[in-house]
């Protein structure tokens, strides 16, 4: 068994304690500074109040001023924050992490830099790490398609982890692998990742023709899945372009992190909500006001 600390409260970061602790590991789950009132949820009732279910027993919740407590002889960390965290994860939480113990990121995105190129998740990361830990952490991510609530409830799921180690990436699996959470392992990191960030662009395009049709309804029997199916194949072409661009493999795109990502993205999900609103006239603006806190990342 392994002590793992997840930083980050929020509906994928929690979620994911729901395989640890089925696999009877110590699970530490440590807020941000934004999840105080989650953290005093669980602390009160075990009630995640955005899961609306209760936490697994054994999982242990730490306020942010607790996390040096919270990450004491830990032997994995998993950065549970939105890509608006990773900033805060890499150069204040990171602080207190010790040089060599693995992390593992929920977070999906690409970073731009001034001179047009972009960075994955783990190579921001390590870029605001502090400097006696840049290149000192072993930094891994998730992709492919997972709904955090219907890991909550134990639904039947598959992933890809990636990262640089295939011993210690397979390690990192074993931990979490249950008989509903199917890990898959990958050291394509770009490809990845790369498909993990371009699928909420897609998505959200895709849902425009869902919120259009909300507002004018079907034409008789005739409904908009053909356009949206149009739409849904183009995404894979350029999201094929753009990993082979960043070094990935092509193939990932028909896979897990790609097509599987986009499907379940297209049907659930801030992006989703984000996309309908705009396709039903709103303005982004508008939109943004509609979704407050739940407003999706691309």
């Amino acid at each position: 068994m392994a002590a793992i600390t997840i930083i980050g409260a929020g509906v994928m970061g929690t979620a994911l304690s729901w395989p640890l602790a089925d696999n009877n590991h110590t699970v530490r789950l440590a807020g941000t500074p934004l999840d105080n009132d989650i953290i005093r949820s669980i602390r009160e009732t075990r009630i995640h109040p955005r899961h609306q279910r209760e936490i697994p027993t054994p999982v242990e919740a730490y306020f942010v001023d607790e996390l040096p407590q919270a990450l004491q002889g830990t032997d994995l960390v998993v950065s549970g924050v939105s890509s608006f965290g990773v900033h805060w994860f890499a150069s204040q939480a990171a602080l207190y992490f010790t040089p060599g113990t693995p992390v593992i990121s929920v977070t999906k995105g690409l970073f731009d830099q001034p001179d047009g190129t972009l960075l994955t998740v783990p190579q921001a990361t390590d870029a605001w790490l502090p400097d006696n830990l840049k290149g000192r952490i072993p930094l891994n991510a998730i992709g492919g398609p997972c709904i955090a609530q219907e890991l909550a409830a134990r639904r039947q799921t598959g992933v890809v982890f990636c990262g640089q180690d295939a011993r210690l990436l397979e390690w990192i699996a074993g931990l979490f692998r249950t008989d509903y959470y199917h890990v898959n392992t990958s050291t394509d990191v770009s490809g990845v990742e790369t498909c993990a960030a371009l699928k909420n662009a897609y998505a959200m395009g895709i849902n425009l023709v869902v919120g259009e049709h909300e507002v004018q309804g079907p034409d008789g029997l005739a409904n908009r899945f053909n356009p949206q199916a149009a739409l849904f194949a183009q995404s894979l072409v350029e999201m094929r372009k753009m990993v082979e661009w960043m070094g990935g493999d092509g193939n990932l795109v028909y896979q897990l992190p790609g097509a599987g990502d986009l499907y379940v993205t297209v049907f659930a999900g801030r992006t989703a909500r984000l996309g309908k609103l705009l396709g039903k006239g709103y303005s982004f603006a508008e939109a943004r006001q509609e979704l407050g806190h739940q407003l999706g990342e691309a």
